[in-house]
């Protein structure tokens, strides 16, 4: 738990697009950047949670905790989704814009990481499942540490943030060391001099707690297990799935990354434009298993013994 099914196909997305593409030529029309996001980003997450950060350490802990909950864990869940976008050059129309943006909305967050996570999860979407090359595949010694109980499960679960930042650093090729790399740390580790400075040493840790507390036992953190995490049994089935989407309200909150087959299909559509995706090849898309509940998903991976990630061997 959860166990490794090994594959000999390929990408599953990649055909899939091709296909899609010349039966619904009108999908081009729906790629490109969405406009609305840099302002979004910067007014409903970036600036909110700078403030929250400033006015939090004074707080009893009784209003602290949902605070840092209910509205810090959140917003830093949906800026970790920002720089998703990001990555696929969805906020603004030339790359280089997007790679400086995303260290703006890196800010908040308190860890150099966006432009890390640019290339990393690239190679997630060319490489889905490929082990050495995919950051997001559980290595063998992951799987084999929450085969053994429930309670080792929910730790992962609760850590599950530094797995997912570590865990590239370890199992796949290394970062080449970049210009945007350099630039990230440095603006990063300024800004943070700067605000602990200004704010003191609270406002910062509670920047990175949010860090801690949106990659756990949160609702919007299921996402990272339903989007590629399978339950039940594949014995006898040739191709299991191994994308599966989630069209619960939590999306609002986390640009609609739940639309996650839809997202892998055509990773050059913005947010905003993937329930249309979703309604216009409803026929391709209903008869997939889905995730009806993040909160559930995260449940129900602690509790069952069968779970399964497709993965692909190394060439």
């Amino acid at each position: 738990m959860p166990q490794r099914v090994v594959v000999k196909t390929g990408e599953p997305h990649a055909t899939r697009r091709r296909t899609l593409m010349k039966e619904h030529p009108e999908i081009a029309r729906l790629q490109g950047p969405e406009w609305r996001s840099k302002y979004i980003c910067v007014v409903l997450l970036v600036v909110p949670q700078l403030y929250l950060s400033t006015v939090v350490p004074s707080m009893s802990w009784s209003r602290l905790l949902p605070v840092w909950y209910g509205l810090g864990c959140t917003i830093t869940q949906s800026l970790f989704l920002a720089i998703h976008e990001l990555s696929h050059n969805l906020f603004f129309t030339l790359p280089r814009h997007n790679r400086l943006f995303s260290m703006i909305a890196n800010l908040p967050i308190g860890i150099p990481f966006a432009v890390a996570f640019r290339t990393y999860h690239l190679r997630h979407h060319t490489s889905q499942g490929r082990v050495g090359v995919d950051g997001d595949v559980p290595t063998e010694w992951e799987c084999r540490l929450l085969a053994r109980h429930w309670s080792l499960r929910l730790a992962w679960l609760s850590l599950q943030i530094i797995t997912y930042a570590v865990r590239p650093l370890l199992a796949t090729e290394r970062l080449p060391l970049s210009r945007d790399l350099v630039a990230n740390w440095v603006v990063q580790l300024l800004f943070n001099a700067l605000w602990v400075q200004w704010f003191g040493w609270g406002s910062y840790v509670y920047l990175v707690s949010c860090v801690v507390g949106a990659g756990s036992l949160h609702p919007c953190a299921g996402h990272f297990v339903s989007e590629h995490y399978g339950f039940g049994t594949t014995k006898d089935i040739p191709s299991p799935q191994e994308t599966f989407s989630y069209y619960g309200s939590l999306n609002l909150l986390t640009w609609n990354v739940g639309y996650h087959n839809e997202h892998h299909d055509f990773p050059l559509v913005p947010w905003s434009r993937l329930p249309h995706i979703s309604t216009l090849l409803s026929e391709r898309y209903r008869p997939l298993k889905t995730c009806p509940s993040w909160s559930g998903c995260l449940l129900r991976f602690v509790t069952t013994s069968r779970s399964y990630r497709v993965v692909r061997n190394a060439d």
